[in-house]
C-alpha cells in the first residue's frame, strides 16, 4: 500500500507540516494562487491519480482568511483532487465550521450543517473527520459519505493526569444540559483512567426572548476540582458564570476544558475572572484574539497533531478509531 498524501490548505500548513512529521511524511506539494480581483486557483503540484488524499484544515476565521475563505478553497481543491483521479479523498477539519446551526430553532431557519455536507459531498469528498463537533449526531445525520467524529477527551486525559496530584477530589462540570452527555462521558472515562470516583455537576444555562438567562449549579463541587468541559469557547461568558457557580459552592480550583478556542475579542473581559484558574485548549483554532498577559498567564494550548497522525494513519490502513477511545 502506497503512502498517504497529506495537502495542508493555506492557514493551516504549520499544523499540517507536525502532524506529517508524526507519521515520517512531507507535506503535499499544491499551489494557492490569488488573482487581482479577488478570485484564485488552487491545485494539487504533484500525481495523485489512484491515491488516498488526506487534505487537512480547519474551519474558522484568522486575520488573514475568513471562514468562508477557506470553505471555498477546501471545495476547490477537493474538486480537483477528484478530477485529477485520486482513489479516496478524506477531509480531516478539526474544526468544522456552521455545525451549531444544525436545526430549526424558529420559522425560516437555515439547516446549515446539513448544507455544509451537500457542498462537501458534491465536490466529491469520501470521508469528513472532525474532532468534538457541537452536536454529533447532527453531524453524523448531515452526511451522507463516512462522517467521523472525534471525541477530545484522550487528549484532555493525557494532559490532566500529569497535573493533578494523586488522590485529587474531582468534579467533572457541564456548562448547560445541553453538553451534559458530552461531559458525563468524560467523567466516565477519566473515571477509569484514574481508578477512582468522579462526581458530576451542571449549570443552568436558559434563554428567552433573545436574552440569554444563567441559572443555578445542580451537583456538588465543595473541596474538589471542578472541570468544566465543553466543545468550544467563543465570548466565555457560560464558562465565567460556570465557574463563579463552582467557586461560591466551595470548589478548590477551577478549570476550563474545551476543545475549540474560537475566542472573539469580548473573551479577555470573561476568562480574565478570578473564579477560572486555568483554561485548556486545542490547537484546532489559532488563538490570535488573546492578547493580554491576564489570559495567557493561565492559559495551556494542547496538541492534537499526535493524536490525529493517529487517526490518519487507522484511516488509510483501514483500522479501526475506536481503539484509540476504549483504553
Amino acid at each position: 500500500m502506497s503512502e498517504p498524501l497529506l495537502f495542508a490548505l493555506q492557514g493551516f500548513r504549520e499544523y499540517g507540516r507536525r502532524l506529517a512529521a508524526h507519521l515520517g511524511l512531507s507535506l503535499g506539494e499544491h499551489e494557492e494562487r490569488a488573482f487581482e480581483d479577488g478570485e484564485f486557483k488552487i491545485r494539487p503540484l504533484e500525481s495523485v491519480r489512484g491515491r488516498h488524499a488526506f487534505v487537512l484544515g480547519s474551519l474558522h476565521s484568522e486575520p488573514t482568511l475568513s471562514v468562508n475563505d477557506k470553505l471555498l478553497r477546501l471545495l476547490m481543491f477537493t474538486g480537483a483532487l477528484r478530477d485529477a483521479s485520486a482513489r479516496e479523498i478524506t477531509l480531516v477539519l478539526p474544526y468544522l465550521a456552521f455545525a451549531r446551526k444544525d436545526r430549526r430553532s424558529q420559522a425560516r431557519d437555515p439547516v446549515s450543517l446539513r448544507y455544509l455536507a451537500q457542498m462537501i459531498e458534491a465536490v466529491g469528498a469520501d470521508r469528513v473527520v472532525t474532532l468534538e463537533v457541537h452536536n454529533p449526531a447532527a453531524y453524523q445525520n448531515a452526511f451522507r459519505c463516512i462522517a467521523e467524529h472525534l471525541d477530545s477527551f484522550p487528549i484532555f486525559l493525557d494532559w490532566l493526569l500529569t497535573v493533578l496530584p494523586p488522590g485529587e477530589p474531582l468534579t467533572v462540570v457541564s456548562p448547560d444540559t445541553g453538553g451534559y452527555k458530552r461531559a458525563q462521558r468524560f467523567r466516565r472515562k477519566l473515571a477509569e483512567r484514574l481508578g477512582n470516583a468522579v462526581e458530576m455537576a451542571v449549570t443552568e444555562k436558559l434563554r428567552g426572548g433573545g436574552e440569554l438567562y444563567h441559572g443555578r449549579l445542580l451537583g456538588e463541587v465543595a473541596g474538589s476540582t471542578a472541570l468544566i468541559f465543553d466543545d468550544l469557547i467563543v465570548t466565555g461568558s457560560t464558562l465565567a458564570h460556570a465557574a463563579r457557580l463552582c467557586k461560591k459552592a466551595g470548589a478548590r480550583q477551577v478549570f476550563a476544558l474545551a476543545a475549540h478556542g474560537l475566542f472573539h475579542p469580548d473573551a479577555e473581559r470573561h476568562l480574565t475572572d478570578p473564579a477560572l484558574d486555568k483554561v485548556v485548549v486545542t490547537d484546532t483554532v489559532t488563538s490570535w484574539a488573546l492578547a493580554a498577559q491576564a489570559i495567557q498567564a493561565k492559559l495551556t494550548v494542547l496538541d492534537t497533531t499526535a493524536f490525529l497522525a493517529q487517526v490518519v494513519r487507522r484511516i488509510h490502513t483501514g483500522n479501526p478509531l475506536t481503539e484509540l477511545f476504549d483504553r
